[in-house]
């Protein structure tokens, strides 16, 4: 199956990425970005954080997934069914390390 080709965004902040990750994954399924509940959690590799996952749940058990890879600069966005529908290339990000501090 291909994949439309990534988005290219300069997102510099985890708050950045948080709010885009919001915004694609709202607009997939039509929902309110305003009134959705955006969960998220640390991913880490070999002790450190590498990432994050997002998760918003909508109507219906509808949950769609995104997942930040920090260290491959890129987010992966997800179906409920698994599939991946978009890709957003992160160009001037913030480091995964940032997590580490946020946390």
């Amino acid at each position: 199956m291909s994949h439309p080709d990534p988005v290219v965004l300069p997102l510099p902040s985890v708050e950045a990425i948080r709010d885009h990750v919001r915004q694609v994954l709202c607009d997939r399924d039509r929902l309110d970005a305003t009134q959705v509940e955006l969960r998220q959690a640390k991913l880490t590799r070999r002790g450190k954080a590498c990432g994050l996952m997002f998760q918003v749940n909508g109507p219906r058990l509808l949950k769609t997934y995104a997942v930040w890879a920090g260290d491959e600069d890129r987010i992966l966005f997800y179906e409920s069914t698994g599939s991946r529908f978009a890709e957003t290339k992160v160009i001037d990000g913030p480091e995964p390390a940032a997590l580490e501090r946020a946390a």
